[in-house]
């Protein structure tokens, strides 16, 4: 699994721009997590009492919402992104959805993510479930699993998942609109301010099989979208591949010939995408159940 999508940012310092901006647009535009995804999550963490989940990467909170409508149950929620833009925007998304659940925000990066207070009445506080949706490959790998073995309760799941983007889904109307945008960007795939994208060096099962969190399985969950002409503007300024930094002045050229592109390509058929969502569920060997 080492699907180059594009995801809700934990970045290093000073980087925070790259999806900051976008805040808004992201929550409305991307796609949020499948219903079976969520159920899959949820089923990991059913049994006890009062769960609880980590969320490294959170951006506007897709996961945490996901999650509260799979598992009422949920009691505390702790989301981790870098960009406060991001995470202002998962407070208004998650706040009404809440009901007796406990969330807390951290703006801090993954890589070097510790618990900033114990729930009350616990010496610390181990979270039961913890995910990254889209974002682990922005990330230190290594240091974030090892930084998840150190925090988690001794049952946790751990949950890597993502499902690509349109740069990277191969269908006519996608390659059509990729060669488009690498007319006006040049033919490498952007990383937003950073330069060019870097590939994964290695599939994340590989970081996953020398961390602590050993014990892996893997789901596919198919995923059909439906896009319109202005739902795939509006997702592509929220990317690092297609970002309105990234065109300046041209900005508002490329979204008039992209619209006109889409529109043409909507009338001779839809605008679909066949997606697979993958979600890779770890536990420790000999951990408790």
């Amino acid at each position: 699994m080492t699907y180059p999508d594009d995801p809700s940012p934990s970045l290093p310092a000073g980087q925070e721009a790259l999806f900051a901006a976008a805040a808004a647009e992201y929550d409305r535009y991307r796609p949020g997590v499948p219903a079976e995804a969520a159920q899959l999550l949820a089923d990991t963490v059913r049994d006890l009492p009062d769960p609880t989940l980590l969320d490294l990467g959170t951006g506007t909170g897709q996961v945490p919402r996901a999650l509260l409508k799979a598992l009422p149950t949920l009691a505390y929620i702790e989301g981790v992104d870098w960009s406060r833009p991001m995470l202002d925007q998962a407070r208004a998304a998650l706040t009404p959805l809440l009901g007796d659940c406990t969330l807390n925000l951290v703006q801090t990066s993954a890589d070097v993510y510790a618990p900033l207070a114990p729930l009350p009445g616990e010496d610390r506080w181990t979270p039961d479930l913890i995910t990254c949706c889209r974002a682990y490959h922005w990330m230190s790998g290594p240091d974030v699993l090892a930084m998840a073995h150190r925090i988690a309760a001794p049952q946790a799941t751990l949950a890597i998942m993502g499902d690509g983007s349109l740069w990277t889904y191969e269908a006519d109307w996608t390659r059509a609109l990729r060669d488009l945008i690498q007319g006006y960007l040049g033919p490498r795939r952007r990383a937003g301010v950073l330069g060019d994208y870097l590939e994964p060096v290695r599939p994340f099962q590989e970081d996953l099989a020398d961390s602590a969190w050993s014990e892996a399985t893997e789901h596919r969950v198919p995923v059909t979208r439906s896009w319109t002409p202005e739902g795939v503007l509006g997702y592509l300024r929220t990317t690092s591949f297609a970002g309105a930094e990234l065109f300046g002045e041209r900005h508002a050229a490329f979204e008039d010939e992209a619209r006109a592109l889409l529109n043409e390509l909507a009338a001779s058929g839809s605008l679909l995408e066949e997606a697979v969502f993958t979600v890779l569920l770890a536990r420790r060997p000999g951990d408790a159940r």
